[in-house]
């Protein structure tokens, strides 16, 4: 068996899933593009539902540790934490854009790997956010918003370039995995995290709106 099978199988599902769509990506087709036969395929992920799981995995669990590695600062201040990660994060999805581009398309699906996924790391990423943005309405380092809007908002900046980077490179021509966009991109992330969520005007201690 051809070695660094795995991976070859992984790198070539990545490319044909995000440039074919999953349902137009076949098992030779991977299997081809890897140089390998299509019983390595069945080898390592049995199947190619087995391999998108894989994908789905291999993707939430670096973002995951993204998430948990930041939040272990969360007692440096809130504000410090939420710009940590989102920094982490749009690195990691600029370095890996083919797989992030092709897992938030797959996201809008419904489907049974997707629910499996909305119930383990899309929860735990929920979690990690509140409490963020809970210790910052409590530490006066926020004003006091609606938690839930204030997810959507992050997620939608952290999401949306990943999420049609056709259009990003035909009519905006910006390319989301050059280091240019990550930096002035980050910048504008950290800016709606100033304006947004911090105020110069003092707060009342404990005023969250739910």
């Amino acid at each position: 068996m051809k070695k660094n099978a795995k991976d070859a199988i992984v790198k070539a599902a990545i490319s044909l899933f995000n440039t074919n769509g999953y349902a137009g990506t076949s098992i030779r087709d991977i299997a081809s593009l890897a140089k390998v036969n299509t019983a390595a395929i069945a080898y390592h992920f049995h199947n190619k539902p087995g391999l998108l799981e894989y994908c789905f995995t291999h993707f939430f669990e670096q973002y995951m540790s993204k998430i948990e590695e930041a939040y272990a600062s969360i007692d440096r201040g809130a504000k410090e934490c939420l710009k940590r990660i989102a920094a982490d994060l749009l690195h990691f999805q600029s370095e890996n854009n083919h797989l992030t581009s092709f897992i938030y398309r797959e996201m809008s699906m419904d489907s049974q790997v997707v629910r499996e996924i909305m119930s383990t790391y899309s929860l735990k990423e929920k979690y990690y956010f509140q409490q963020i943005f809970e210790r910052g309405f409590e530490w006066n380092e926020f004003r006091p918003h609606s938690i839930p809007y204030l997810i959507i908002q992050l997620k939608s900046l952290l999401m949306m370039p990943y999420m049609n980077t056709h259009y990003m490179r035909e009519v905006l021509y910006i390319f989301p995995n050059e280091p240019f966009f990550e930096q002035k991109y980050l910048k504008d992330i950290h800016f709606w995290i100033d304006k947004t969520l911090c105020s110069d005007i003092p707060i009342k201690k404990g005023a969250v709106i739910k």
